[in-house]
């Protein structure tokens, strides 16, 4: 496994590599091999997660209801499985055997996990806020690009370029190469950029076709 790979797909280079080395070995590996899963990294990410979520939602508007609903929709298994397809890294999952997907979606906890252990709140809530939909809408062109890509034995990659305007009023720009060719979007967070970049692929691929 190449950790570094990993590194930059994640946004975060860890002090102990070690960590997220157990955040990518499924059970089935560890009873093979030898080592610690990463069970006991997603119970702890889970938990980090939901803080990270509901600390968002709670700045927003809507009662506690609405913001349960909303959080629930947030961290299903779903979204969280396509987070962790949309950088893929289902593709460095240590394992014996198809891992499901609960075990894809649970990666993304423990990775999340590995990064809180490694490098604090901060840098955990950096990364969920960059990958995990925070609007909890059905649309993720990033994932979409990426099950595209993958049928053709590429893979999509994404480069911050910059970010500009006020501080309280930023604007994000991000590349995507994808099949031969790169697209640019922009957003309000690095997010919403990589998925208007991720957007734009899908335009100019689908054209082609």
């Amino acid at each position: 496994m190449n950790l570094q790979t990993v590194e930059e797909r994640i946004g975060y280079t860890f002090r102990n590599r070690n960590l997220l080395t157990t955040a990518l070995t499924h059970a089935s590996y560890a009873n093979e091999h030898g080592g610690e899963s990463y069970e006991r990294m997603e119970f702890l990410g889970d938990s980090v997660i939901q803080l990270i979520v509901s600390e968002q939602l709670y700045f927003r508007d809507g009662d506690e209801g609405v913001m349960t609903a909303r959080r629930q929709k947030i961290v299903a298994a779903e979204p969280l499985e396509r987070a962790v397809k949309a950088i893929s890294l289902d593709a460095f999952v240590l394992q014996s055997g198809g891992i499901g997907k609960k075990g894809i979606s649970s990666v993304f906890e423990s990775v999340t996990a590995a990064i809180y252990l490694d490098g604090g709140m901060e840098e955990a809530k950096r990364f969920v806020l960059s990958h995990l939909d925070m609007e909890g809408k059905e649309s993720n062109y990033k994932g979409e690009l990426q099950e595209l890509l993958q049928a053709k034995g590429k893979h999509p990659v994404y480069t911050f370029l910059e970010k500009t305007g006020e501080e309280h009023d930023p604007v994000f720009r991000c590349k995507v190469e994808a099949n031969g060719f790169f697209a640019v979007g922009e957003g309000k967070n690095k997010k919403q950029a990589e998925q208007n970049a991720a957007k734009a692929a899908l335009k100019r691929i689908k054209g082609k076709e």
